[in-house]
């Protein structure tokens, strides 16, 4: 390559010049504007070297205004949900609502007495702010709060099973979205796993011919996220809890998803609950509250006295500790667990999963017209949605969806579905054999005039 190729390239100083990347300096400011002219003109060097043509002088300033842009600004953007799919992992899971971030927005835009005791005027513990309502729902003696369950799982091995036997069914080593694998955690912990009984059957039996005198747990792991049907057999934690005492031993149920209430009416019949789980004995139960707790991501241990109080302790708890804004949010959804009414007026997780079928065909119905008005051919169809987020896999919740029909526009239902996720406000929707459909049971009524207009503009442009 001719070295003088390359000189050809504008200097950062010419470029400073420019009068686009004075306002990128002006808004951005000067550190970030020199910093991803230096990363462009590098990759523009690295091109040039490979053969390749240097670009315009226009083409580096759009390339610099794109890096400036995609580092100065929020990537993380509020997004519209039409996939039917409530506790949507790539979504952020649980949604928490008006009432809930109204609450936590007044606590935490100023000052707040995290670990200030007001009734002492002295230090407290942040634990405080939420310790008796957890142990009041759940019927708990004690309980910690962590960043998520996988931590929950992690300390509570760490600190009652490192170098020593924990005792678990084959058909519970179970692996989570983003490859949280329970076996790779019980190794990361220090604990010695033991495998007992089949993928599909397993028996009390096989738990005490497994027991030695290096065993410290028994574990059970809820399989939130898969089931199976047929020949198959488990232990309720009940009969495993009785075992583990009998024995001397520690008994840990991971239950994951995180239950604490069973509205009337809710597809929530087949899911184990936090209440009925620390009724059965078990020493520790931990679980998510981003799932069907309806809060923000956090994992709650509730048990024991003796068990929590350990927890505490260990210099772990610092590490996985949470801080004011998830304390808030948990304490305001909390509180919104006390009642039935109170819980699916306030929790999105849970209105949304008491709506009615006829009033999703409703809310379709308007969504179809909206959609009719602005010329777009759309029919309504039936659709399957689901609670998602590794809870209830085998909950299939009767639903309507709005099907485009895009055939008299130059749109393909391919692009037109990444379009709509360029938008400021993004919209998701469900790309399906070639179709592209919006899921009603997810969607707010707000939500359904803004993807109207969105689709038009999108079909016009």
């Amino acid at each position: 390559m001719d070295n003088n190729e390359l000189r050809k390239i504008p200097g950062v100083d010419t470029l400073m010049k420019d009068s686009e990347i004075k306002k990128l300096i002006s808004k951005f400011g000067e550190d970030l504007t020199v910093f991803s002219i230096r990363q462009v003109l590098n990759k523009v060097r690295e091109s040039v070297l490979k053969g390749k043509r240097i670009p315009s002088d226009d083409k580096i300033c759009a390339l610099i205004k794109q890096r400036v842009y995609h580092i100065g600004t929020s990537s993380l953007k509020p997004i519209i949900n039409a996939t039917g799919i409530v506790l949507h992992t790539n979504l952020g899971r649980a949604p928490l609502g008006s009432k809930l971030t109204r609450e936590v927005a007044e606590i935490i835009e100023g000052y707040s007495n995290l670990e200030f005791d007001l009734e002492k005027g002295k230090r407290g513990n942040r634990e405080d702010h939420i310790n008796d309502l957890v142990t009041f729902i759940t019927g708990a003696e004690d309980a910690v709060v962590v960043n998520n369950n996988a931590a929950g799982v992690y300390l509570s091995l760490k600190t009652f099973c490192e170098n020593k036997e924990v005792v678990i069914s084959r058909g519970e080593l179970i692996e989570i979205g983003g490859s949280f694998r329970i076996p790779e955690i019980m190794q990361q912990s220090g604990a010695i796993m033991v495998e007992v009984g089949t993928t599909n059957r397993t028996r009390i039996s096989d738990y005490e011919a497994a027991l030695t005198e290096e065993t410290a747990v028994l574990f059970k792991a809820h399989k939130s996220n898969y089931y199976i049907q047929g020949f198959f057999e488990e232990i309720e934690i009940e009969k495993l809890a009785e075992c583990a005492h009998a024995h001397g031993l520690v008994c840990i149920y991971d239950l994951g998803s995180g239950l604490l209430r069973k509205p009337k009416g809710l597809p929530l019949d087949t899911e184990p609950d936090v209440i009925s789980a620390i009724r059965s004995g078990a020493d520790l139960v931990m679980f998510s509250c981003d799932k069907l707790l309806g809060g923000p991501q956090a994992g709650i241990i509730a048990g024991k006295k003796e068990y929590i109080q350990k927890l505490r302790k260990s210099p772990l708890m610092r590490v996985l500790r949470v801080g004011k804004m998830t304390l808030a949010a948990l304490s305001t959804v909390l509180r919104c667990c006390l009642k039935d009414e109170t819980l699916i007026e306030n929790v999105p997780v849970f209105r949304m999963l008491d709506q009615k079928k006829d009033e999703l065909h409703k809310k379709a119905k308007e969504f179809s017209k909206l959609l009719s008005k602005e010329n777009i051919s759309n029919k309504i169809i039936e659709n399957i949605a689901r609670c998602g987020g590794g809870t209830l896999p085998q909950v299939e919740i009767p639903s309507y969806a709005i099907q485009l029909d895009l055939f008299k526009t130059k749109l393909s239902p391919e692009q037109l579905f990444h379009d709509l996720l360029q938008l400021e406000r993004p919209i998701l929707g469900i790309l399906r054999e070639g179709s592209l459909l919006f899921d009603m049971f997810t969607l707010e009524k707000d939500q359904t005039t803004e993807i109207a207009k969105q689709i038009k503009n999108i079909i016009k442009s």
